[in-house]
């Protein structure tokens, strides 16, 4: 298993299951020494056999983790765009299609947020917030559609801040309409062959988690779930890879939560050492 945590611990040989498609994966870059949920999958589905199109808005970003896929071996291209501008959106799945021909996968996996409370935001972050967590998915799969061929697969990432009791946040508000989105867009398209699925994440560590809390928090984090252990970016790029794949094929509007499991509500039972007889 590799100790370098920009690579996949769980990478092996084997049967590929993108080959011959192209995915597209926003917010895909890759900044800093832990992985990015978007980094993550794009390089899982290129070692399956994708050619990859990594979408960001830093130039950069989206470099790195080309070059990074190039190294193992893989084939992709770095676009740049701000995903929630319309015009960009539709720019960026035509350079998708002229550089590869097709478009087969599609990742909405953009997001960004802070922690103030639903009334303690201006109203042009409220707007800003819905933008990029809902608009900019919705805006994207509107442009990928007319391309998508059928048996194509869009997965959408969310978060489980959509099941979060207290305080309401405009993160877990936008999350929360885009697996709304997810459910209506599954039902839309189903008649053209496309499946519409979501990942819930759960209390990774990675880029995005690193950068917004402190590394006393993990432990409290790591308590809060059913298996008391922590999950990675590659946890959730696994969850992906699966759900745009044909081992998929017969599952659309899905929500799979990737979050170690439900907490304990009551105090835990002992282990089971035995079975009665």
């Amino acid at each position: 298993m590799s100790d370098d945590p920009l690579n996949d611990p769980f990478a092996e040989g084997g049967e590929r299951w993108m080959e011959g498609r192209t995915a597209l994966v926003t917010g895909a870059g890759q900044n800093g020494r832990l992985p990015g949920v978007g980094y993550a999958i794009s390089r899982l589905v290129a070692a399956h056999g994708a050619r990859v199109a990594v979408l960001d808005r830093d130039a950069d970003a989206a470099k790195r983790t080309v070059e990074r896929i190039a190294a193992d071996g893989g084939e992709a291209i770095a676009v740049v765009a701000d995903v929630t501008d319309d015009r960009a959106c539709a720019d960026a799945v035509a350079e998708v299609t002229g550089r590869f021909g097709r478009l087969d996968a599609l990742v909405n996996n953009v997001a960004a947020g802070d922690r103030a409370g639903l009334f303690d935001v201006t109203p042009e972050r409220f707007d800003q917030l819905v933008d990029i967590n809902l608009k900019s998915a919705w805006q994207v799969t509107r442009h990928a559609v007319p391309v998508l061929p059928r048996g194509s697969a869009i997965v959408n990432i969310s978060s489980v801040g959509v099941r979060m009791r207290g305080p309401g946040m405009v993160y877990c508000v936008a999350k929360a309409g885009l697996e709304n989105l997810t459910e209506g867009a599954a039902t839309t398209l189903g008649p053209q062959g496309i499946r519409v699925n979501c990942v819930q994440v759960g209390a990774i560590w990675g880029a995005f988690a690193s950068a917004n809390m402190s590394e006393e928090m993990r432990g409290p984090r790591r308590e809060s779930t059913a298996l008391k252990t922590e999950g990675t970016s590659w946890d959730i790029a696994h969850a992906a890879l699966f759900l745009l794949s044909d081992r998929a094929r017969w599952i659309s509007g899905h929500t799979l939560a990737v979050d170690g499991g439900p907490p304990h509500r009551f105090p835990a039972a002992p282990p089971i050492t035995s079975v009665p007889s």
